[in-house]
């Protein structure tokens, strides 16, 4: 029986090759987004680009939940494949595929439903909101097929494979580069155009995350009855406090933004600035979490307890060095950024709040994030809801509206800091003692292990 990667070998190794596939991926989605909105700019119609602004709002959410989803199966099938028995996570992963369709066509079915009023709950009026509504109609349902990508790549990443997964994006992505302008320009199909590109992407995504997963390495059995049900407790004991998790952030962007809108357009448009610089510079800390989700469930599957502790250990070092040399990078360009986008007074004054002080706040982000891993694949998902939601939903308001007061628009980033930097210390060493804490005797609440045979012998190592 073939141990699982991640079983032998550097932690600290696992931990930059899977994280850094993961960021890779993650920075071109954002690319490819960044291309297709800009390929409908070129159209000179800006409803068209506030149309998709609204869907995009409102299948973010959506599409959180297929992410918790992943985080699930990545869980439970690394496990799987630590404790030896590929067995049982080839068929944990064939029953999360269903699982994961069965639960995103009911969430696309309700979108599709009340997307009139989703739109305008979003601020969306007019013919604004007649075209949104029509671009969800037409893009909506394409989160079933990504909801089988997600979960079919998460399956990959339990394995070790994250160079698969990493091509599974980057080769859709660039189909949806040549396609975007061909129709939306070319053949002059505008947003349907867009909305056609879409539904190809996450189509091509799904057809090469089970060519790598299903087909070239076996990893998934067709779903069964039985599979389906045995597995469908302890996957949406991790999945739903995961989509939970997943919806934090969205939530206390849209708070902060409240806060920052007061103080003008300057300021919002650096807000703006400010998001697209942290998605592209942070996509390592991004991928943290569900890149080292897999090493933490196939060592704890395997009872190598020491392994768990040196993962967590080295992902942290690792938020420590990407966040210093993010700093240093976007600290000396900030001259260059605020006259690129053309920023001016407050809007200044916020952008070189972030790149002077916001900035090295992601080494607390990145260490909630290594503790969301941790509790994520061992048992503890709630936990992760938990600390994520009291830093977005409960610290980052009030510290904002409080240093608002002496700093202005630059206030809004320092109360984010802020509540990064309390939330990010508090996770860290909450985490840390959870795996410390990891034993033989160990039973994870979701999923408990069971022990293959000869098993002893290793977890002596």
């Amino acid at each position: 029986m073939a141990q699982g990667r991640f079983l032998t070998g550097s932690t600290m190794g696992h931990v930059v090759r899977m994280t850094g596939t993961g960021a890779f991926g993650i920075t071109f989605v954002f690319l490819v987004d960044a291309a297709n909105l800009l390929w409908i700019s070129q159209l000179g119609q800006p409803q068209l680009v506030a149309a998709i602004g609204f869907a995009y709002a409102i299948q973010f959410f959506s599409v959180s939940s297929g992410v918790g989803l992943m985080i699930a199966a990545t869980a439970l099938v690394s496990r799987r494949i630590g404790e030896g028995d590929r067995a049982a996570a080839r068929r944990q992963a064939g029953a999360a595929l269903a699982i994961s369709v069965v639960v995103q066509a009911a969430i696309a079915t309700l979108v599709f439903a009340f997307r009139h009023d989703l739109v305008a709950m979003a601020g969306a009026t007019g013919e604004t909101a007649r075209l949104s509504a029509r671009y969800l109609g037409q893009t909506i349902f394409s989160l079933v097929p990504m909801a089988v990508a997600l979960t079919a790549s998460g399956t990959l990443r339990a394995e070790g494979f994250g160079a698969k997964a990493m091509y599974v994006t980057l080769c859709s992505g660039m189909v949806l580069m040549v396609l975007d302008p061909i129709f939306i320009v070319v053949w002059g199909m505008g947003l349907d155009g867009a909305a056609l590109g879409l539904v190809l992407f996450r189509f091509s995504l799904m057809g090469l995350a089970l060519f790598f997963a299903a087909y070239q390495h076996d990893l998934i059995a067709r779903p069964g009855w039985e599979a389906v049900r045995s597995t469908w407790r302890p996957y949406m004991g991790i999945a739903i406090p995961g989509i939970a998790t997943q919806m934090a952030t969205p939530a206390g962007n849209y708070i902060l933004t409240a806060v920052m809108a007061p103080f003008g357009d300057d300021a919002v448009a650096a807000w703006a600035v400010v998001g697209r610089l942290t998605v592209l510079t942070f996509g390592g800390i991004f991928a943290l979490s569900g890149a080292i989700g897999g090493i933490f469930g196939q060592n704890f599957g395997a009872g190598y307890y020491d392994r768990l502790r040196s993962t967590y250990r080295d992902a942290l070092v690792f938020c420590v060095i990407y966040t210093l040399v993010a700093w240093a990078l976007l600290w000396s360009l900030t001259p260059l950024v605020i006259s690129g986008f053309g920023l001016t007074g407050q809007g200044a004054e916020v952008l070189r709040a972030f790149t002077s002080l916001g900035v090295g706040a992601f080494v607390f982000v990145g260490a909630l994030f290594v503790s969301n891993a941790a509790f994520n694949s061992l048992g503890r998902p709630a936990w992760s809801t938990l600390v994520n939601w009291v830093k977005d939903g409960a610290l980052s308001w009030p510290a904002a509206t409080l240093l608002v007061a002496p700093f202005g628009a630059a206030g809004v980033i320092y109360g984010q800091a802020v509540a990064g930097a309390i939330m990010g210390v508090l996770a860290a060493a909450w985490g840390w003692r959870y795996v410390a804490r990891l034993g033989p005797q160990t039973q994870i609440p979701a999923a408990p292990p069971r022990p293959w045979p000869n098993a002893d012998r290793y977890r002596r190592r």
